[in-house]
């Protein structure tokens, strides 16, 4: 196993990547709701998105990815917790001007997006946030996920920032256990039934720890 920054070749396995890991246990998630379009136009938008020049969470010099053998089989982002959100959108403004979106279509983007607003929690000022965290299947149980939450550590240790935040769907069990092993305790979750009526699950977990 080699873990290497994400480079603009990557930006389909990034989408890949952010896709499962928005979904986690469940079938949907913010790509899929936002937008509301098949699996591989979504792909294909976000694969757009993490290319922007726009730096967001989602853009592929954000992401570290793990290989098996030069095949990615992990990847997660690793970033200042501040000023996600707006980095976020400005992306995704940037890819709907660039394929002809319509503002009305962006707009109801925005709003379809919105039903997570209720329950999101993340890191905040001063924290070091790690997301979109996925695994391909076919390389499940060889230790990636650990491998590249413990250099995302050493990354945002070295960069001065002295705790790390990560979030994931309540309920998604596997995740919670990753994210323990690598030494992350509860801190904070939010609920809201409007998006478990959309989605499948209460809301939302965050774990924290010291870097």
């Amino acid at each position: 196993m080699t873990i290497r920054s994400a480079r603009p070749e990557d930006a389909g396995f990034i989408a890949q990547t952010i896709l499962r890991s928005m979904r986690g246990y469940r079938p949907r998630g913010w790509f899929d709701v936002a937008l509301g379009w098949p699996e591989a136009e979504c792909l294909d938008f976000i694969a757009r998105v993490a290319a922007t020049r726009a730096v967001s969470m989602w853009h592929v010099s954000q992401y570290w990815i793990a290989e098996i053998d030069g095949a990615p089989g992990a990847a997660l982002c690793a970033v200042p917790a501040a000023g996600t959100g707006p980095a976020a959108w400005r992306a995704i403004e940037e890819v709907a001007a660039a394929i002809g979106l319509a503002a009305s279509e962006l707009e109801a983007i925005r709003q379809r997006g919105g039903y997570a607003r209720g329950c999101w929690v993340q890191g905040g000022e001063g924290d070091w946030m790690i997301e979109h965290v996925a695994i391909d299947p076919a390389y499940g149980g060889r230790g990636l996920v650990q491998a590249l939450i413990a250099h995302a550590l050493d990354q945002g240790g070295a960069a001065g920032f002295r705790r790390a935040t990560i979030s994931f769907l309540i309920g998604n069990v596997p995740a919670e256990r990753a994210y323990a092993k690598a030494g992350f305790v509860f801190a904070e979750e939010k609920r809201d039934p409007a998006f478990e009526a959309i989605i499948g699950a209460p809301g939302f977990r965050m774990f924290t720890r010291a870097i």
